[in-house]
């Protein structure tokens, strides 16, 4: 018999910087439910789940080359859209219906790690 996988609890971010990527998840609404701008490992509340940020002290200050995509289901894309926008963050793309019944945009954090903000289209 094959294991029920539930969901998923958290996933870690390697970061340079924990105050720089304190105030970019901060100003997009995420609250720190443990460590902070001082600690090198934080804990930020997204929904359900956890997202962590962890200082990368194998790179000297220069973060290693972010990987894949973390997908963050929303309640409304574009007022998250509007969020990010008007705390003067660039985006890499606009909010758009995807082909596969999402819509959805794209952002980097200060790091390179690549965010998309989604809702399935109704």
């Amino acid at each position: 018999m094959l294991p029920v996988y539930e969901s998923i609890s958290a996933v870690t971010l390697l970061v340079a910087d924990m105050g720089t990527s304190i105030k970019f998840y901060s100003s997009l609404g995420l609250d720190v439910l443990f460590g902070g701008s001082d600690a090198n490992f934080t804990t930020l509340r997204v929904g359900a789940g956890c997202l962590n940020l962890q200082v990368d002290e194998l790179s000297a200050g220069a973060p290693r080359v972010p990987w894949g995509r973390v997908v963050i289901w929303v309640g409304d894309v574009d007022a998250v859209y509007r969020q990010v926008v008007s705390c003067g963050w660039k985006t890499e793309t606009v909010p758009e219906d995807a082909p596969w019944g999402e819509r959805y945009f794209h952002i980097r954090d200060p790091d390179g790690h690549e965010l998309s903000f989604a809702r399935p289209i109704s």
